[in-house]
């Protein structure tokens, strides 16, 4: 072959590949996705700090579950649009008194809605306030805290641009036992028609409906569930809907939501997903692998812009979350404080290619992190009584630390009794700043220079920022999420 036409077609070869990821850039350049942001934790990176994890990452969406006037600020400037969450908490207030309303929105949307200011785009108006848990409480006031939210934000001149919603559970619909697929989807008759009075308000408004989803607490919470179907990887039974095929969890509940949109007469309506995720810890199914199985391909597949088996196009989403929190109740079990894709300090547990072309990307970690000194409080092998003083002491420090890595299937489930006290007790000593007294129990505890970390169960030491949180075993918000494993997903049983 003459040396000329290899070199040509080198050349074509190379326009091509060019031209291919030119035109990928452009595709995914639109595409970006979210991640939510708690911060129930008991010592937390300065707000500037994580907002630098974000930006180096490419983060341009972002959920709040509350306005921080030190987060809020530490965005100013940054172009990241923000979802800006009103506590479940506030509703009543919300509901009942406009000028309250109002005088939240010029606070926290109205301050910071100036050019060069933070880009908020969206107000959570409660998070997942239909749930079972709260016993109705907050079934009547839901709506009028929506519409004084919306109301305010238009007489501010807002409306136009920042448009509030309201994060539902996915529990709020369902198929029924008679007919267990997607395309049977409704809403729930105790709360059909109060469900549709939001969607309309928010129609008229140009708004959202937002949802939270978990395919993890289906597995979680149904023992019968298949495996597979959590993921994206597809499955060998796939879900039969018609013409339609189900390969995994997600797409049945998003379409089963698609389905209960059309019956109320609102098949176009705009969908969010709040909240999606998976944690790392804390359960026999919650690691690193799975996460980053579940994540990657959950970003492939809402990026591709392909969509779900009823309703094509990209899918908008939070991950679900940011940062571990230390601090969160473990009532809807340990994993709860473990859905971070960082840990507590802004290390990336693993790689993760937020573009969702499966590159093997590592995420950027946070910058300038201060730790506290390197030192760890552990069993004191030479103490007496440790028998009779022992139970009590890791009881007590667990329940005021965060000791979820050493359940079963955890991280740290594998130790031996005298390091899951340690562990205990090194734990109380990190979230307590390190402080000389919180390393005692009678005598059984003792500071130590040499790290006592195990294999894959790691002895943290704390960053130095902040003071210690309550710790609390109290039910949260989170906690009814593990009833959607209940729901929907009875066609798996077919």
């Amino acid at each position: 072959m003459p040396q000329t036409r290899v070199l040509v077609e080198s050349s074509s070869y190379c326009s091509i590949m060019l031209f291919f990821l030119v035109f990928m850039a452009m595709l995914y350049s639109g595409l970006s996705v979210g991640v939510n942001w708690g911060t129930q934790a008991t010592q937390q990176l300065p707000p500037d700090t994580v907002v630098k994890l974000l930006r180096d990452n490419g983060f341009k969406k972002l959920k709040l579950f509350e306005a921080d006037e030190r987060i809020l600020g530490a965005l100013i400037g940054t172009e990241i649009e923000v979802m800006l969450g009103i506590p479940n908490n506030m509703l009543q207030m919300m509901c009942e008194d406009p000028a309250a309303a109002a005088s939240w929105v010029d606070a926290n949307v109205t301050s910071y809605s100036y050019t060069g200011g933070v880009h908020i785009k969206y107000v959570a108006v409660g998070n997942e306030p239909f749930l079972e848990y709260y016993n109705g409480t907050y079934l009547e006031c839901t709506l009028p805290a929506l519409v004084n939210i919306q109301e305010a934000l238009n007489h501010a001149g807002l409306g136009s641009k920042v448009k509030a919603t309201i994060p539902f559970n996915a529990d709020i619909y369902f198929s029924p036992d008679s007919n267990p697929k997607p395309s049977a989807g409704d809403f729930r008759a105790q709360l059909r028609d109060r469900t549709i009075e939001i969607i309309k308000y928010l129609f008229r408004n140009n708004a959202p409906f937002t949802v939270n989803i978990y395919p993890f607490l289906s597995l979680y919470g149904n023992k019968y569930f298949p495996f597979d179907y959590a993921f994206f990887d597809g499955t060998s039974k796939p879900v039969p809907d018609g013409d339609k095929q189900y390969t995994n969890a997600f797409d049945a509940n998003f379409d089963t939501l698609v389905w209960a949109l059309f019956r109320a007469g609102y098949a176009e309506m705009p969908i969010i997903v709040g909240e999606i995720g998976w944690p790392t810890d804390g359960d026999i199914n919650a690691n690193i692998q799975n996460a980053k199985r579940f994540n990657q391909k959950l970003l492939q597949h809402v990026l591709s812009g392909k969509g779900t088996p009823a309703r094509k196009g990209k899918i908008d989403i939070y991950l679900f979350s940011l940062l571990d929190e230390n601090a969160k109740s473990t009532a809807p079990g340990g994993f709860e404080r473990h859905w971070g894709i960082f840990e507590f300090d802004g290390k990336p547990k693993y790689e993760l290619d937020l573009l969702g072309l499966e590159e093997d990307k590592g995420l950027v970690p946070a910058e300038d992190v201060k730790y506290m000194p390197k030192r760890w409080c552990v069993l004191n092998r030479q103490a007496n009584d440790i028998g009779d003083l022992l139970p009590d002491s890791i009881d007590y420090a667990c329940s005021r630390s965060d000791c979820t890595a050493l359940g079963y299937g955890s991280s740290c489930n594998h130790l031996s009794a005298e390091e899951n006290a340690s562990y205990a007790f090194n734990m109380y000593y990190q979230v307590n700043n390190q402080n000389d007294y919180s390393c005692d129990f009678s005598g059984l505890a003792i500071v130590t220079d040499d790290d006592p970390s195990k294999e894959d169960c790691q002895f943290p030491v704390m960053i130095s920022y902040g003071s210690p949180l309550l710790l609390h075993s109290g039910l949260s918000d989170t906690f009814i999420r593990i009833i959607e494993g209940f729901v929907l997903f009875f066609i798996l049983l077919n």
